[in-house]
Formats: structure tokens, C-alpha cells, sequence
């Protein structure tokens, strides 16, 4: 990275290089949140010992180590997951609901003229990672007259900054196990924090060691940082969090650094450069959180896993980098690199409580298109873009409700999102899966369902097969084998399938007295 001045300098480069050479003048920034952050990793030991000498909890501050600013109530962009209204495609013309009111941030420390502080929404997207086109003058260029500039001292404090924090990282164990004493000391102190995020504990921790890694390895590129962190804002916008669960984060992060490290070892260049950090990335943070109520969200996934189960068929895993709340049941939009601008429709065959990874079952009629290319053309680390989970088909919120699930053909993916979590949370509901298919080569994910619905306590699938030899199982229609296999009245149905296949369904389950209400799918495309 280069230094420069005035008209060629990036007015976010300057804000954010200024943000901490401004803080590096402030030693008593370094304090901010001490109290809260040991508490917070103070809990862990302080919960076993209580087994042993328990005594009344004393209350904290509510503002100790605040690193937020605004209303601690408020949340970063749109309210919980189950608010947020179906995207309705990639470029909504806007909230279907009035906008909520965004709490608004507080400034940048002047830099300079104006412009040269935060930069407008719009620009985001085009932040290069670099400065391709320009030239910028080297280290020894001086700045502009009555221009604010950057100097090499700029560069330097930047490469000072990572330094420190590769340093101290190591000296703390490693990515892995700092992330580790992190997850602990949040759990601890804010358990409603991690409930919102998806993943089970061991993959939460695996993406805090990734982000970690990222941060430093980044920190050296502030235009890159400034786009993940806004990217991140989004994400953390959209899975509901709000400002007062993270006001101790920055703080319990430097804290995970100096518990893992030897007697003596931690220093006072540590902890500024790790409380530095997160402070001059919170501001992109927020920013990223309030965009979500003005634009859609979308999520770069990679692809970890491609099985080509038939000619026509694929099931393709996806992580995506940041986290992505969904119910099961839902569905995504996806845009594959080859086609561009086309969003193709998928169900999410994951299970948010299991791991941070999706599941699409893909059917291509032919190779070209976002389907072909996700059957024919794709393999472990390619790069898809994702859209936020739409639709309405969930597990009923009653609990004792039993739950009947028909599937033909790869409608049987959001059913599978319901059975794994059946069994990720033990539900003990009644619930039955019956797949319907033409032939027996086409239950290409029968021993993945099964193996779901012998973890789950009352689940069962029942595949049904229409034509040739069924094997071990029911022939026929499936709205036969339904018919004959009990009374449905008092269940919720979820249809998935081709669309001919849930209009006839839905209906046959209305002669048997299913009441419509009762029947869920998604609308046909």
C-alpha cells in the first residue's frame, strides 16, 4: 500500500488511517472496557467455583467498557429474522414496511475538508481492494499544501498495528484458541448474543477463528477492511443483534489474548493495538447494520462439498463466510459466477442448530443456466452468491402439533431442513415424511433421511414409489399411501414439489378433511 495526498488520496484511507493516528495520541483509550471484559472471561472460573462456594451474583453496570454508541436497545438494521419481510428478489423496490428508525453514528474525528470523513452508502460497493488507475506518490512524497494528507507514518502504523496483533495472537495460542476463550467468555456473559447467530458451538468458534485471522491479515488494506466490516455489519443486522449485546466484544477480545499468554508476557502495546482495532472497525460495523433497511443483503458462500448423486442431479454444500440466518424450510436465491444477474431459487436443506453450512439439491434439464452449472460446472471452492432466506414454511410454534411433510422429487430438501432439526433439538412431536417418486433410482437421499429421522425421537419417512418394483416400500400415489397411513386432521401438512404435484395433493387433502389453513407451500415460480 502506498502513501499519498491530496486529490489522489482516498478520502476512506485518510479517515480511517487518521482514525488511528488520532487514537495512538489518547493512551487512556486503552482503559475503556477493562472492568467489563474481565468480568466477562472472569465468569468462566468464577461459575465453577460457585459450585463449591456460591454466593449472590452483584449486579454490573449496564455502560461498563460501553465500545457502542446509540440506543443499547436498538438493533443494527431490520428486527429479529422472523420480521424480516421476503426479499422478493434481488433488487426490491424497497420495505414492504415503513423503515425503523436507525440510530444514527456517531462521527469520524474530523480529517480534513469535507468529504473526507465517512463516504455515502452508494460508494461502497465500488471500493477497490487496491487503487487500480491511480498513481499514488511514494514514500517520500510530501503531502499538499493546505491539503490533510497521509505520510509515511501512516503505512507505517498500519504495518505497526498488524504487527502486534500477529504477535500477540501467537503468543496467545493461536487463532483457534483464542476464539475459544472468546466464544466462553460471551456465552457467559452474553448467551443471547451466540443464540442468534447459526451454527452449533464448534462451528461458531471455527468462524471467530477465521474472522480473527482475517482482521489481521487484512488490517494492511483498509479499503478491503472497510468493505468486510460493513459486509459483516449486514450479516450481524441480519440475524437480529442488537448494539447492547456487543458492547463488550472489543474488550473481551484483547482479554482472550492476555488470559491465554504466560505471566508477563501481555503488554501494553497488545491491548492498545487490539482495543485500536476494534475501534476504528465498529464504525464500518454499524454502518453495514443500518444499510440492511435500504438494500438487500447478500452473502458470498463457498462450496465445500459437490455430489453428483444422477446424470441430472447434484447436492451442492455451501459456507457462507459471514453468518446467514434461516428457518428451516425456507428457501434462497443464488447467482452462480458463470451466469451473472440470474437469481435461481433453491431450498435450504441445512439445519441452523447443527453446523454453518447449507445444502441445495440441484435438477438441471441441461448444462447451461444457474441449475446446469451447479450440476455440471461446479466443484469444492468456487465462489456463489447468496440472497436472503424467503418464505413462510416452518415447524408450527405449537409444540405437541404433529407435523405430516409430502415431497416428490427435490422438494424433498426443506422437508430435510425440518427433520435435522427435529433431531438437533430432540423435538418430540409426531412427524412423517412421505417422498414420493416415479422409480427407485430416484431416492437419491434415502439414507441421509433416514439416518435423520432414527436421531429424531418420533420421526419417520416413508418413501412412496409410482412405478416398477418399490422395493421394501408402498406403491402408488403417494396421496394414497397418505390416505391409507392415518388421519391428518389435527397436523400441520408442508407440501414441496412440482407444482402439478401440490395442487393435486393439496386438494386430495381437503376430501380427507384436512382444513386448508392447515396446508403450507410455497408459491410456484
Amino acid at each position: 500500500m502506498s502513501s499519498g495526498s491530496g486529490p489522489g488520496s482516498d478520502p476512506h484511507l485518510l479517515s480511517l488511517l487518521r482514525a488511528i493516528r488520532l487514537r495512538q495520541n489518547a493512551p487512556d483509550a486503552a482503559a475503556a472496557g477493562q472492568a467489563d471484559a474481565a468480568a466477562a472471561l472472569s465468569e468462566i472460573a468464577a461459575k465453577k467455583k460457585e459450585k463449591q462456594d456460591p454466593e449472590p451474583e452483584k449486579p454490573r453496570p449496564a455502560d461498563a467498557g460501553l465500545l457502542w454508541r446509540g440506543d443499547p436497545g436498538a438493533t443494527l438494521g431490520r428486527a429479529s429474522m422472523k420480521a424480516v419481510p421476503p426479499a422478493g428478489g434481488v433488487n426490491p423496490s424497497g420495505p414492504a414496511t415503513p423503515v425503523p428508525y436507525i440510530p444514527p453514528l456517531a462521527p469520524v474525528r474530523p480529517v480534513g475538508s469535507r468529504d473526507t470523513e465517512f463516504p455515502p452508502a452508494s460508494d461502497y460497493p465500488s471500493i477497490p481492494r487496491r487503487f487500480p488507475g491511480r498513481t499514488l506518490p511514494g514514500p517520500g512524497s510530501s503531502p499538499g499544501p493546505g491539503r490533510d494528507g497521509m505520510d509515511p507514518a501512516d503505512d507505517a502504523a498500519l504495518r505497526d498495528t498488524q504487527r502486534l496483533l500477529s504477535t500477540s495472537l501467537t503468543f496467545a495460542g493461536g487463532p483457534d484458541e483464542v476464539a475459544g476463550r472468546l466464544w466462553d467468555a460471551l456465552h457467559q456473559a452474553r448467551p443471547g448474543l451466540l443464540d442468534s447467530l447459526p451454527g452449533a458451538p464448534g462451528a461458531q468458534r471455527a468462524q471467530l477463528a477465521r474472522a480473527i485471522t482475517w482482521l489481521i491479515h487484512t488490517m494492511d488494506d483498509p479499503p478491503a477492511l472497510v468493505t468486510g466490516c460493513s459486509a459483516l455489519g449486514a450479516a450481524l443486522a441480519e440475524c437480529g443483534i442488537q448494539w447492547n449485546q456487543l458492547h463488550l466484544v472489543g474488550a473481551a477480545l484483547a482479554e482472550a489474548m492476555r488470559t491465554g499468554m504466560a505471566p508477563g508476557a501481555w503488554r501494553q502495546d497488545f491491548d492498545q493495538a487490539w482495543r485500536w482495532t476494534w475501534q476504528h472497525t465498529y464504525d464500518w460495523i454499524v454502518h453495514g447494520g443500518t444499510l440492511t433497511a435500504y438494500q438487500p443483503t447478500v452473502w458470498d458462500a463457498e462450496v465445500v462439498e459437490h455430489d453428483l448423486r444422477r446424470d441430472d442431479l447434484a447436492v451442492v454444500r455451501l459456507r457462507p463466510f459471514l453468518p446467514m440466518p434461516y428457518r428451516p424450510g425456507q428457501y434462497a436465491r443464488f447467482e452462480v459466477p458463470g451466469v451473472p444477474g440470474i437469481w435461481r431459487p433453491y431450498s435450504l436443506a441445512g439445519a441452523p442448530h447443527r453446523d454453518d453450512v447449507i445444502e441445495l439439491h440441484v435438477r438441471a434439464k441441461t448444462e447451461t443456466g444457474v441449475s446446469g452449472t451447479l450440476v455440471h460446472h461446479t466443484a469444492p471452492g468456487d465462489r456463489i452468491r447468496v440472497t436472503r432466506a424467503e418464505g413462510e414454511m416452518a415447524l408450527p410454534s405449537e409444540p405437541g402439533r404433529g407435523v405430516l411433510m409430502i415431497a416428490g422429487d427435490t422438494g424433498v430438501a426443506p422437508m430435510k431442513a425440518m427433520l435435522a432439526e427435529l433431531a438437533a433439538t430432540a423435538d418430540t412431536r409426531q412427524a412423517v415424511l412421505f417422498w414420493g417418486v416415479r422409480d427407485l433410482t430416484e431416492l437419491y437421499d434415502i439414507e441421509a433421511l433416514t439416518a435423520l429421522a432414527a436421531e429424531s425421537p418420533r420421526a419417520t419417512v416413508v418413501p412412496v414409489v409410482a412405478e416398477g418394483d418399490p422395493g421394501p416400500y408402498p406403491s402408488g400415489l403417494v396421496t394414497d399411501a397418505v390416505a391409507a397411513y392415518g388421519e391428518w386432521t389435527r397436523h400441520e401438512v408442508y407440501l414441496a414439489g412440482p407444482p402439478l404435484m401440490i395442487a393435486s395433493t393439496s386438494a386430495a387433502l381437503q376430501q380427507l378433511g384436512v382444513p386448508p389453513g392447515r396446508i403450507h407451500h410455497d408459491p410456484p415460480e
